[in-house]
């Protein structure tokens, strides 16, 4: 059968409804233009912002030796105090420390409370040439349960003298076996195998460790190597030159007398 052709007039109105579809078309495409560039320079600037608040997150935390009480430093960084109750009155007088506490886990940062801190113990980390940061980080990586290790330390010292705290004051850290429950432990590293400390670590070590005897109320009577709980080679250079110990006793007693007098003038 032939076909009906269609009258002139609904033609018209077809041609009209495509011209108003495709017209329609063109709009939306305009608006979804605009608004992904508006979405775009949103999704830029929530970018921006994020990368900015991770960076400042990301700054050292410095306690300074002055104990400022501002709620930040000169450097803009978080005062490693701001965890502590004790506040910015406490850490007065302490060496420059960067906080760097590790985050809790159940191999190197458990969050059990000490008991009470009755000793400091020395230690050094028998992993020549390695830094402050390295075994810093080295205890961070532990919570991954690599080999089931169980190890940190309150602070490590490096060869430069730095001193980078991992373990909050008033908890456990895994260093000093039967004197976890009640010690602050120092790690402190060293340039080759002699286990010797440099001159800036063993300066940092003094300070450090009289400071906290004046601090927690511990003789320096008290401070002591991990070898004399276990007899474990530890400090091993101040273990094989006994001299050298007595030495470093002498000089953080001595340190501690002029922060008790320094406190009482």
């Amino acid at each position: 059968m032939e076909k009906k052709q269609k009258p002139k007039k609904y033609l018209w109105r077809r041609r009209r409804k495509r011209k108003r579809i495709s017209i329609g078309i063109a709009a939306a495409a305009v608006i979804l233009c605009l608004s992904g560039i508006g979405l775009g320079s949103y999704m830029g600037k929530q970018a921006a912002e994020a990368k900015a608040q991770a960076a400042e997150a990301s700054e050292e935390r410095i306690v300074p030796a002055s104990g400022a009480s501002s709620s930040s430093d000169s450097t803009g960084a978080e005062p490693a105090w701001e965890y502590d109750e004790r506040g910015p009155e406490f850490w007065k007088g302490a060496p420059p420390i960067d906080a760097q506490l590790l985050t809790p886990n159940e191999y190197s940062r458990s969050q059990l409370p000490l008991t009470s801190i009755n000793y400091i113990v020395i230690h050094y980390t028998a992993n020549p040439g390695s830094t402050a940061q390295d075994n810093r980080d080295y205890f961070e990586n532990l919570k991954e349960g690599i080999d089931d290790v169980h190890a940190s330390s309150h602070f490590v010292i490096g060869m430069e003298g730095e001193i980078i705290q991992c373990i909050p004051s008033t908890e456990m850290s895994y260093a000093s076996n039967d004197r976890n429950i009640d010690s602050i432990a120092i790690e402190c590293c060293h340039p080759d195998d002699s286990g010797r400390y440099t001159e800036k670590t063993y300066a940092s070590v003094v300070q450090l460790t009289a400071w906290m005897c004046k601090a927690f109320g511990v003789s320096p009577e008290n401070v002591i190597r991990h070898y004399d709980i276990t007899g474990k080679i530890c400090p091993k250079y101040y273990v094989e030159n006994e001299g050298e110990w007595t030495k470093m006793l002498a000089d953080i007693r001595s340190e501690y007398e002029k922060l008790q007098r320094d406190a009482e003038n």
